[in-house]
């Protein structure tokens, strides 16, 4: 608050005027001429002051980790870009017609494994069949040759018999005949059917072995299906690159940088387009270490830029680094602030002030009517005899231009700020004149 200096003009006079009108002269030194204030009430407080500069809430320089030739650039810096938004484009010719390629080759493999898928229970089922086919003509096989050799002993026993009863007449010769003709066709008989069991049996194992083929089968459809899986991969990946050949706004901002036009070539993660968000922004400033105790999440800050005269802007600590600013002894404190309209803009230069302690209703002087001696701090007073008086006062809080006094000084208490050297306590003093309503300092 301002407050208005205490300011008159005293004149000492020095002679006074007898009955008869004769002048004396005057006695003793002359006044010494000082300058005075008010002592007065008002709230009192100190500070640090830090440097800080504005920074983007978010700021992203992005690129792709593609390469190739800048296609199209969508965006201008300045321009304001929400989340998701195209902002360039590599030519991704190339990569499309690998695709394309890719793509058939998924159709081709989807076909061998759909064929293969069909086919094998198929070959399966005509292996099974083979099997049971064989296997039923060697049992055929094998009971005909059962069949027979009953055959042969039967016709081998009527043989046998006729051949005794032909020497005793009771059987004709003819009929020993024929029964011996029976019995060499029934051995012919039981031989051809014994030769037709190899071959069966060959046709069994291999048919036997045949049935192996449906792993082989599987082995085949596990073969296509890798194919296809690899195939399909490679559509994906292509389908990735492709995707990223493009860049998008990670986030509601506004271009800042525009690094590379239509044309250019870009290598793998080379930067093409800056985003910054600046909605809200982050003021950031360093704290020294011994006033790191003053400055913690929650604690008010006024702050100023030079780009922005005349304005103050208020807000809170949002966060304190839990380490030093690599190389110092500062520790890195951020304001979280609400950046309607732009005002403030990445890299711009602030002046933080964070008030440390604060006494209300405290009453002041100008801090250059304090001085120590060997007993203390005192402050000259006026008396109504414009004589100067020393009085002893306990300082409390200083800022730039104010101090803090305790002790004999009251409100409306007027002190001398302004002391020549030969000033001591008992010397007569003439205030020089001030203009009315001048403040003798502020708090800070």
């Amino acid at each position: 608050m301002k407050v208005r200096a205490f300011a008159a003009v005293v004149a000492v006079v020095l002679g006074a005027t007898g009955c008869g009108g004769g002048a004396k002269k005057q006695q003793g030194p002359p006044p010494l001429a000082v300058d005075v204030a008010t002592a007065h009430r008002q709230d009192i407080a100190t500070s640090i002051t830090l440097d800080g500069q504005i920074a983007p809430l978010y700021q992203s320089t992005l690129s792709t980790p593609e390469s190739g030739t800048v296609a199209k650039v969508f965006v201008n810096e300045g321009d304001r870009v929400t989340k998701g938004e195209l902002l360039a484009q590599l030519d991704a010719s190339q990569l499309v017609a690998q695709l394309e390629a890719n793509e058939a080759t998924v159709a081709q493999s989807t076909a061998r494994l759909y064929s293969s898928n069909v086919q094998a229970p198929i070959s399966s089922q005509q292996y099974s069949s083979a099997v049971s086919q064989a296997r039923q003509n060697l049992q055929n096989a094998e009971n005909v040759v059962r069949s027979d050799e009953a055959a042969l002993r039967n016709a081998k026993l009527v043989y046998d018999s006729n051949e005794q009863l032909v020497s005793q007449g009771y059987v004709a010769q003819t009929t020993m005949e024929q029964s011996r003709a029976s019995y060499v066709a029934a051995q012919q008989s039981l031989t051809s059917a014994q030769q037709t069991i190899p071959a069966l049996q060959a046709a069994l194992n291999t048919a036997e072995k045949n049935t192996q083929q449906t792993q082989v089968d599987q082995a085949t459809i596990a073969q296509n299906k890798a194919a296809l899986a690899e195939a399909e991969a490679n559509v994906k990946l292509l389908q990735v690159q492709i995707a990223q050949s493009s860049i998008y706004a990670p986030f509601d901002g506004v271009v800042t940088q525009r690094l590379l036009d239509p044309g250019a070539y870009a290598g793998p993660n080379q930067s093409i387009v800056q985003v910054s968000h600046v909605d809200s922004v982050y003021v950031n400033a360093n704290v020294p270490d011994e006033e790191l105790s003053y400055v913690r999440p929650g604690t008010p800050v006024r702050f100023t830029s030079a780009s922005l005269p005349g304005k103050s802007f208020f807000g809170t600590i949002y966060d304190v680094n839990a380490v030093p600013t690599s190389g110092t002894l500062s520790y890195r404190a951020r304001i979280l602030y609400p950046n309607a309209g732009d005002v403030l803009r990445g890299g711009m230069l602030v002046s933080l002030v964070v008030q440390k302690e604060r006494h209300p209703d405290a009453v002041v002087v100008p801090r250059t009517a304090v001085f120590q001696s060997d007993q203390g701090a005192n402050v000259y007073t006026i008396g109504k005899d414009n004589k100067a008086k020393l009085v002893p006062v306990t300082v409390g809080l200083q800022t730039d231009t104010l101090t803090e006094v305790r002790g004999d000084v009251q409100p409306g208490t007027v002190v001398i700020t302004t002391r020549p050297d030969a000033l001591a306590d008992g010397s007569v003093v003439a205030i020089s004149a001030a203009p009315a309503g001048t403040a003798p300092g502020s708090s800070h």
